[in-house]
């Protein structure tokens, strides 16, 4: 799968995971579904989902270090930003040659492009909020999100290669 192959499959992951509803009960109940998903197959991450800018749900496996909040919240600032995946556009700015810092001027100490974070987008309406996870290799951490996310939903996806 080349990069534009890659950017369309995320163009569609990202209209196609849509809530038609989302509080603190849902928050739940996919973050339980993420952190089952990530134990199944023995890995250790630190999931987060925010709503509109307040935590409802927050999880660091054992095997965590401290570390990996600021990884999380990197993440998140990316996806509040751009409502677009944390994948997505770090995909594009290395399609384009650049960095989040030559291109927007956002630091990379507030913002990181690796993959984990995904929009939490309510039908007709957009980005209301944030799904992060962080502890493996960035691909593997949006594969695990998405393909969570859309099994939550009753989806299927293409996944990214």
């Amino acid at each position: 799968m080349n990069t534009d192959d890659e950017l369309h499959a995320l163009t569609e992951q990202e209209t196609a995971l849509a809530f038609n509803h989302f509080d603190h009960n849902t928050a739940w109940e996919l973050g339980s579904a993420l952190k089952s998903a990530a134990e199944q197959r023995s890995l250790s991450i630190a999931i987060e989902i925010q709503l509109a800018g307040q935590t409802l749900f927050y999880y660091a496996m054992p095997g965590t270090t401290p570390d990996i909040a600021d990884w999380v919240r990197r993440k998140r600032n990316v996806v509040n930003h751009f409502h677009k995946s944390s994948y997505a556009i770090g995909l594009r700015l290395q399609q384009r040659q650049s960095t989040l810092e030559e291109r927007y001027g956002l630091s990379v100490r507030d913002y990181s492009v690796h993959g984990g974070a995904f929009p939490v987008n309510l039908t007709g309406l957009g980005c209301i909020g944030t799904i992060s996870i962080s502890g493996a290799p960035q691909l593997e951490d949006h594969n695990l999100l998405v393909g969570t996310l859309a099994r939550f939903l009753g989806l299927s996806l293409p996944a990214v290669h």
